[in-house]
């Protein structure tokens, strides 16, 4: 309630920044800022968040699936990674065409992952381990063998007939507007039981729900109330764009309306119901196109996913040049005080460099994706980060890159160990193979004869080579460096809860980012090259101030022109606080 108390007033405050009681002679009074203690209680804004997959996580019980009992076998060594809140990808009864994302029932357990009881035993310990648990929200669509579509093809009079959307002919843009294109042929397809054609922008075996139905509207709000009182502390919303457009029969794909009161909605109904839960916005759009998801006053989602900076971090890395990537930063800066963005180096989809230019695009493909096999849906790829940065020290750049950047940090379930991808596999499912444990059957995840999904098994990435057992003994592996990197950012608040502004280094390849908060400061430094660089840098410091490395002690002091002599090696990087 204390914190649904401090929203209510912090809407109160913007509403009177924004709406002055003024005279024709008055001038307007400066906007009042936010209370530094009030956004410090916003726990997304310093939390690591891990993405898991119950699935292909830890069988406990050799039935050759992921469970809900082997995620909390390993909820120790989740916390002792850092992580604050964990992501659930799709838990509920699946036909599992679309690794989960084709919902069947919203409100149970996939029998090859637990029980209710199993799922309650889980909650119940990561809580006692004061772990977060946020979940898929995907309310876009169902799977056709959702009972309410199955009513819905048999009966036009049944009440689910309107829960979707319908068409007697076949749309003149039936063919336009593919989430998966390449792949998907069209948007609309005919029900032969239903006599119409019924619209879906994902699989024809995912018909989208019409959210211009009160009564589709009331059902998600049902649906969020009930894992709301199962303890779960938030919901990644998937394929927001797409759960808010006004489709019917006549609408255009390529170009069509939204219905953002959907968001602010949805917000106020989980907060009323508990104050600190939170809307994870699955969002890829123009930065222009941002402030109705955030809300102008922070009345829609707390946080997205900023898509648009992680395609330019993957050209800056493929290139070398940070220019762009700067750019896109400054771009998405502007968020509403109680907003954050989600920043993230891979998930569960295809690194997906649509917003690039295609010669940008090229560029990228070049360096992490020659092969076609690597390519999808003619805007992507489908690898996991090591293999496809291969580099070390490259790899150990983009992590520090990840904590440092303004936002709250995101990682994908064995992108810690540097895990490979299975490009043998259909689509997106080549990095969503097992977790790899140990040098042992199936890698650990199973001792079932045969697994979900085959665990990765040969070569440089095969679970004899990469695997949690090995890594966790070894001071030098990508796991105790990543262990090292999260205790880093959580003395680093200032990252969570400041401000921050990009510094000219003078170098094409360097990448500087200040942070100030409460009187302190931090300096962030990345060298994208493969070559050393040298470079000065001026922070706007006082006289007698110096860089102190939060890496290894070392001081730097600043020179008479207000400048500090910085040098980075190949990849380099460098964090420091900013004193006397």
């Amino acid at each position: 309630m204390k914190n649904l108390l401090l929203l209510v007033g912090l809407s109160l405050l913007m509403a009177c920044r924004d709406n002055p009681a003024e005279t024709t002679s008055e001038k307007k009074t400066p906007p009042t800022p936010v209370p530094t203690d009030f956004i410090q209680e916003l726990w997304y804004k310093n939390s690591l968040v891990y993405s898991v997959d119950v699935e292909v996580f830890k069988d406990s019980d050799g039935n050759g699936f992921g469970d809900f009992n082997g995620l909390t076998q390993q909820l120790d060594y989740l916390k002792n990674l850092g992580v604050d809140a964990l992501w659930l990808a799709p838990f509920q009864p699946t036909p599992n065409r679309d690794d989960g994302y084709d919902v069947s029932d919203f409100y149970g357990i996939d029998p090859n992952l637990g029980t209710e009881q199993d799922f309650d035993a889980f909650m119940r310990e990561a809580g006692r381990r004061n772990i977060r648990v946020m979940m898929d929200l995907v309310t876009n669509h169902t799977s056709d063998q959702h009972p309410w579509f199955q009513q819905a093809i048999q009966n036009p009079a049944s009440p689910y007939r309107s829960w979707y959307v319908w068409s007697k002919e076949r749309p003149k843009k039936w063919d336009s507007g593919m989430v998966f294109p390449g792949v998907q042929e069209s948007v609309w397809t005919l029900n032969k039981k239903a006599g119409e054609y019924y619209y879906h922008r994902f699989y024809e075996f995912q018909p989208d729900l019409n959210m211009q139905n009160p009564a589709v509207l009331r059902e998600m709000r049902k649906i969020v109330k009930h894992w709301l009182d199962k303890g779960i502390a938030g919901f990644r919303v998937d394929a927001v764009p797409f759960l808010i457009e006004i489709a019917n029969a006549d609408f255009d794909p390529d170009s069509p309306e939204h219905q953002y009161d959907i968001i602010s909605q949805l917000h106020q109904y989980i907060q009323w119901h508990k104050s600190d839960a939170i809307l994870l916005g699955e969002a890829n759009v123009d930065p222009k196109e941002q402030e109705p998801y955030f809300g102008k006053d922070g009345q829609g989602m707390q946080t997205m996913f900023n898509f648009f900076a992680n395609q330019h971090l993957f050209y800056a890395m493929a290139t070398g040049e940070v220019k762009l990537f700067s750019k896109a930063l400054e771009d998405t800066k502007v968020v509403p005080p109680t907003a954050q963005w989600a920043q993230f180096l891979r998930n569960h989809d295809e690194i997906d460099l649509g917003r690039l230019s295609d010669d940008e695009r090229d560029k990228v493909y070049a360096r992490f994706g020659p092969d076609s096999t690597m390519q999808l849906y003619d805007r992507g790829i489908r690898r996991r980060l090591a293999p496809m940065l291969g580099d070390r020290r490259l790899i150990d750049l983009a992590y520090s890159m990840l904590f440092s950047l303004p936002g709250m940090p995101v990682i994908r379930y064995g992108e810690e160990i540097g895990m490979g991808d299975d490009l043998r596999l259909e689509e997106r499912l080549s990095v969503r193979t097992p977790m790899q444990w140990a040098n042992a059957p199936n890698g650990g995840f199973s001792t079932a004869a045969q697994t979900v999904r085959p665990v990765i098994n040969q070569g440089e990435y095969g679970f004899s080579k990469i695997n949690v057992q090995q890594q966790l003994s070894d001071s030098t592996s990508l796991l105790s460096h990543i262990r090292r990197m999260v205790r880093l950012r959580k003395q680093c608040p200032e990252i969570g809860w400041g401000d921050w502004h990009i510094l000219d280094t003078g170098s094409t390849h360097v990448l500087a980012i200040r942070y100030d908060w409460q009187g302190r400061s931090l300096l962030m430094v990345h060298n994208f090259s493969p070559e050393p660089q040298q470079f000065r840098l001026n922070p706007e410091t006082q006289t007698g101030q110096t860089l102190t490395s939060l890496k290894n002690k070392g001081k730097l002091s600043v020179e008479k022109d207000g400048a500090f002599a910085m040098k980075l090696g190949s990849y380099g990087y460098g964090w420091y606080r900013l004193g006397k």
